[in-house]
């Protein structure tokens, strides 16, 4: 299937402008017009194109004055530059400033064509090998359980649409793996995968991370940043914990997905983008619809098809494939000889209620790998290195509360980390390090049980 573009010609030349646009178009190709560097300049900021095509010799500012500004603004769009009265010293100087080809007028329409097609086949290619670094070492989903196969089933459904798609689970359950998932098996898979976690972002700065900024816009903006949106062109975004992005910025999120189009902070033309969106959290978003924290109209623009993830301790069935998997990834990441499990070590594993869910296993997996002295992990070492309530160096024994099996599991999830804390002296680090959470996730998961850390400092302090 041909390549399509969007080209940006520049010729101070009228004739060369029509005869150039009428042949890209004829292609199929999407093909704008200006006849000075100064109006091309703005245009490459205000619009993405795919290529540019410029005259080196034109009034004014010359097309290589150009090249240096494009590249001092910050606009990464590749450049062919062309002329009539080219010398080896011009395309030197070309191609030190960064052009991609240097053409000699008159140039024939096959030439033109061919050059367009290696020009977006490069970029193609550049795009597919930060996708492939980017993805090194991650893993592909793993289950076997009935759980998963209901999970991979919408997953084929949906990615064969273009519906937005509301990813929702704990912690750890892998929410960005799927999100890739979905779109790997969609009609955008060839195109970027470009991924923003909305809780790891301060409030002030997540505006210029989505919809980028022109260069001067606030202080510290030396020069013109793409945001996420338009790395996402064609492709997919994945906002992950969707549910912490501040009101006000919904409201402009809002604005984007029904107008399909951003504007950079400080700029003052939209550009149009096409990006399939997939959201991600770990909140109730109906919970924080009525508590007035998250938008209703936007609500109902990303809960198209919810995905919902279960955690690890209702598929305990997938941990043998999962030890397995990860057992299998340490060693290719450390070059070292294979390392099994043993049955009673993985019984112990599918034992344990893991509150950070895949996520925890796979750093618990490394660690047992890294404890154990032969090459395979037995019980002893299982016991040895993770807290339960059967072994010797376990936190307090926890018990069995009453109700529905939801308040049961958070009444344990709670007593478990509240147990952890004591035992580690109030150090969050070591604690979160000890149940195989982020540090940022176990204060969310201890503001969503209910523990009130402050008090907790308070009392450990009295007793000091």
């Amino acid at each position: 299937m041909p390549l399509k573009a969007h080209l940006l010609i520049v010729d101070d030349d009228a004739n060369t402008l029509a005869s150039l646009a009428r042949a890209f178009r004829l292609a199929g190709h999407e093909a704008t017009v200006c006849d000075s560097a100064s109006k091309a300049l703005e245009l490459a900021k205000a619009q993405r194109f795919d290529l540019i095509m410029s005259d080196v010799v034109m009034p004014g500012k010359d097309g290589l004055s150009l090249l240096e500004d494009l590249k001092k603004d910050g606009v990464s769009t590749p450049v062919v530059m062309m002329s009539g009265q080219a010398h080896i010293e011009m395309a030197v100087r070309a191609t030190r400033l960064g052009a991609l080809d240097f053409l000699e007028k008159p140039i024939s329409s096959d030439k033109l064509l061919l050059t367009v097609e290696n020009a977006l086949k490069l970029q193609r290619l550049e795009i597919e090998n930060r996708q492939l670094r980017q993805r090194l070492g991650k893993h592909e989903i793993v289950g076997r359980g009935e759980a998963m196969r209901r999970v991979m089933a919408q997953i084929e459904r949906v990615a064969a649409s273009e519906s937005r798609v509301c990813i929702l689970g704990e912690t750890g359950t892998g929410k960005e793996l799927v999100a890739r998932t979905v779109h790997e098996r969609s009609a955008r898979s060839a195109d970027p995968f470009v991924t923003l976690n909305c809780a790891a972002v301060p409030g002030e700065l997540i505006e210029s991370e989505l919809f980028g900024h022109e260069k001067g816009s606030f202080t510290g903006a030396s020069m013109r940043h793409v945001g996420k949106f338009e790395q996402a062109d064609q492709g997919t975004i994945f906002l992950d914990e969707i549910g912490d992005m501040p009101l006000s910025m919904q409201a402009k999120l809002l604005r984007v997905l029904e107008e399909g189009e951003v504007e950079r902070v400080g700029g003052d033309k939209p550009v149009a983008v096409n990006v399939r969106v997939i959201v991600a959290t770990h909140r109730d978003l109906e919970a924080r619809v009525r508590e007035e924290k998250f938008r209703q109209d936007l609500f109902h623009r990303v809960y198209v098809f919810p995905l919902q993830l279960p955690p690890l301790r209702e598929r305990r069935e997938d941990i043998p494939a999962l030890v397995e998997h990860f057992a299998a990834q340490v060693c290719n990441q450390n070059a070292w000889k294979p390392v099994t499990f043993s049955p009673e070590a993985i019984k112990a594993l599918q034992s344990h209620s893991w509150p950070g869910n895949v996520r925890e296993l796979r750093n618990m997996i490394e660690r047992l790998m890294l404890l154990s002295t032969d090459s395979q992990v037995d019980l002893a070492t299982v016991q040895a290195t993770m807290p339960s309530p059967a072994s010797g160096g376990s936190p307090a024994v926890v018990t069995m509360s009453s109700g529905p099996l939801a308040s049961r599991v958070q009444s344990f999830e709670r007593e478990v980390i509240l147990a952890e804390l004591k035992r580690s002296n109030q150090n969050m680090t070591l604690a979160a390090k000890t149940l195989g959470l982020e540090r940022s996730h176990l204060y969310k998961k201890a503001e969503q049980l209910g523990i009130d850390l402050r008090a907790l400092r308070r009392e450990r302090e009295s007793q000091d």
